[in-house]
């Protein structure tokens, strides 16, 4: 079986990327209404390509990571926050996700952070545990932060930091 390859995204990935984040698009993490066409343009002036790291299996883009600056602000310049993660149905259960976590807090640590944050909602109990056993801890909670489908939902803030990369 062909190994899962990481890379940074390049523009010519946008039809790609775009056709990855409307088939995985679901609930239990988006808070954003089901896309539909016309569909706006995978990257743009806030989200450019250096940003995402991209895996590849058998040379099909199967998942993304979002890897940016938490905040404009340089007193907040040693944190990066992942705002994005997808895989394909097709690769689901074969540790693409895990290997884009690991590779964007070493991309996170080269950058020059030193601490990755990231928002997951409440109910998405199978992310919530992958970034708990990458060493990422609850760090904050937005009780009812979102309205989806009729039910409230928590904001998960979770964070970690990057001096220990062994796990």
């Amino acid at each position: 079986m062909p190994e899962t390859r990481i890379r940074t995204a390049v523009p010519a990935d946008e039809s790609a990327l775009g056709e990855l984040d409307r088939s995985t698009w679901s609930p239990l993490h988006a808070v954003q209404p089901a896309p539909e066409p016309p569909y706006r343009p995978f990257f743009d002036e806030r989200h450019r390509p250096e940003e995402y790291l991209v895996a590849e299996h058998a040379g099909e883009v199967v998942g993304y990571l979002r890897l940016a600056a938490a905040t404009p602000l340089a007193c907040n310049r040693h944190v990066r926050q992942i705002q994005g993660l997808a895989v394909a149905e097709s690769v689901r259960g074969r540790g693409v996700a895990r290997a884009l976590l690991r590779a964007a807090m070493a991309e996170a640590r080269r950058q020059g952070a030193r601490r990755i944050t990231l928002r997951v909602l409440g109910h998405n109990a199978p992310a919530r545990a992958l970034y708990a056993s990458e060493g990422f801890a609850v760090e904050g909670v937005l009780p009812g932060e979102f309205l989806l489908a009729g039910a409230y939902v928590d904001d998960v803030l979770m964070g970690r930091s990057l001096g220990d990369l062994t796990r």
